[in-house]
């Protein structure tokens, strides 16, 4: 596949000078090309192979995991890798791009539900990490919880050039760790149990399938944010290509890894498991592993800080405006990294038990959002919007978007009849399909078709007018550096602009 890189820009090793604004064409820099080990080392993390625990935990076996997982991964990721494509063309955050289909106030439900997928994931990546830590060499967890939210903090404040750096170092010390693990486990280094008798469980086989589809689709609230830097006229093919082999791969690689280790060792933790089978190899490499480990999934929380920053940043936006300062920028990750740190330490300690509840949630809270938003994209206004309205309260996108927060209430609707969440409540419906979930399913069509049909009443050519007079403002303003994070003395940005061509 051919990358169509970007013209040479230097990338930013001090603080972003972006929050929500537009970035402008001389700011665009990085490769395309980049984008697919950037989110190969997302998912090459404790998180994933977590998912291979959770088939085998209900019964099902490593082959039947592995098939589920990779139908859920491949499924998921789809979606996610569309979303990537909006990145480049509009020049913004994932989700301040959705004021288009929910409204400048609207969006506010989509927003608060992004946040909770945000801290849901922190938590989960907290949790596997200082459980593992603490089994493996007795640290104190909340020492080690403290260390990781001061640290993801730091770098979430430094933003999207630091963002880059650190999973780009990441993808070369953990992609020959985990290389060298696997091939000692193929070639039957590592010790092990009997296997397990293949086995299939229809209920199992449909919760792997769900949390894996929703593992990769979550990442689409956000994948906007790490491909808005890119140059506008970036082929959407080789984005969507970059993106997807690069989610596909890890993941799937280390949730059959996963599922070997829990079936073959017999091990309930994840980190333990690689750990043990890593000292398998020689005294000492699972440690290396495990450490390496902790760092990606350090990486994984930086990045979920970072984007509930801009996430926080567009909710009290769509409220009244704020001035997009160093010191808003602190306040807002500081916000996020209290709620994740304070939710963990009331979760308990099961991280898996934690992980299977948490990503049917967010399945449930995300799917519509992506049916509203992807068929807004491709099949409605078809990738044609103005920038500058959906900074505008009385802009042509309106304080209130009703076909998306019908389609997406009436997503929402249709869930619970459907719902599976183990111990707390299953719908009726899905108690007469026996528990298997298809609850997002149902509720993908509905919020898509709903949305779409709904949309027949509109009139993209309605909007020719302001996409025009947006363009012409952008391109004739894009001479001029962009400050989108003010100092502390300036002056509040002018609301009819993106904040970043307001600012010149």
């Amino acid at each position: 596949m051919e990358s169509h890189d970007s013209e040479e820009v230097s990338p930013d090793y001090g603080v972003e000078k972006h929050s929500i604004d537009y970035i402008s064409t001389e700011e665009r820099h990085g490769h395309v090309r980049d984008q697919g080990p950037f989110w190969f080392t997302v998912n090459f993390q404790f998180m994933s192979v977590s998912l291979g625990f959770v088939g085998p935990a209900m019964g099902l076996s490593l082959g039947w995991t592995t098939v589920a997982a990779t139908l859920g991964i491949l499924f998921g990721t789809i979606f996610m890798a569309f979303h990537a494509t909006q990145g480049p063309i509009m020049g913004l955050p994932q989700m301040v791009q959705s004021r288009a289909q929910f409204g400048y106030r609207g969006v506010i439900l989509p927003l608060t539900a992004t946040l909770v997928n945000f801290i849901g994931f922190n938590i989960v990546c907290a949790l596997l990490i200082i459980g593992g830590l603490h089994d493996l060499f007795g640290w104190d967890r909340n020492a080690m919880l403290t260390a990781i939210a001061v640290l993801s903090a730091v770098v979430a404040f430094y933003g999207y050039d630091w963002m880059h750096l650190v999973v780009k170092a990441l993808f070369w010390t953990s992609l020959p760790l985990f290389a060298i693990l696997t091939g000692a486990i193929a070639l039957g280094f590592v010790a092990h149990g009997t296997a397990v008798q293949p086995h299939f469980n229809g209920l199992a086989f449909c919760v792997e399938f769900a949390s894996c589809a929703s593992y990769n689709l979550t990442l689409a609230v956000y994948v906007s944010d790490y491909t808005r830097y890119l140059k506008r006229d970036t082929p959407a093919a080789q984005i969507i290509g970059f993106v997807f082999l690069g989610a596909v791969s890890s993941a799937i690689w280390l949730i059959a890894l996963g599922a070997w280790l829990t079936t073959r060792l017999g091990f309930a933790d994840p980190m333990v498991a690689v750990s043990r089978a890593g000292n398998a190899i020689f005294a000492g490499y699972g440690t290396i592993i495990a450490v390496d480990s902790v760092l990606l999934m350090f990486a994984m929380i930086s990045m979920t800080t970072y984007s509930g920053m801009l996430t926080f940043a567009a909710l009290f936006d769509s409220i009244w405006p704020i001035n997009s300062t160093l010191r808003i920028r602190a306040i807002f990750v500081g916000l996020v990294t209290v709620l994740w740190v304070g939710a963990t330490l009331a979760a308990g300690e099961s991280a898996i038990n934690a992980l299977m509840l948490l990503l049917t949630i967010l399945l449930y809270l995300l799917v519509p959002w992506t049916a509203v938003n992807l068929v807004d994209y491709f099949f409605v206004r078809r990738g044609h919007y103005a920038i500058k309205d959906l900074f505008k309260v009385d802009g042509i996108y309106g304080s209130w978007g009703w076909r998306g927060l019908l389609a997406y209430i009436l997503g929402w609707i249709v869930i619970v009849p459907f719902a599976v969440l183990p111990g707390i409540y299953v719908g009726p419906i899905a108690n007469k399909l026996h528990g298997v979930d298809i609850a997002w399913l149902v509720c993908l069509v509905v919020a898509g078709l709903s949305y779409y049909l709904t949309s027949l009443s509109f009139s993209p050519e309605s909007e020719l007018a302001a996409i025009a007079a947006s363009e012409v403002e952008l391109e004739g303003l894009l001479r001029t550096p962009s400050h989108a994070i003010a100092h502390e003395e300036s002056e509040p940005l002018d609301r009819d602009l993106p904040q970043s061509v307001a600012a010149r």
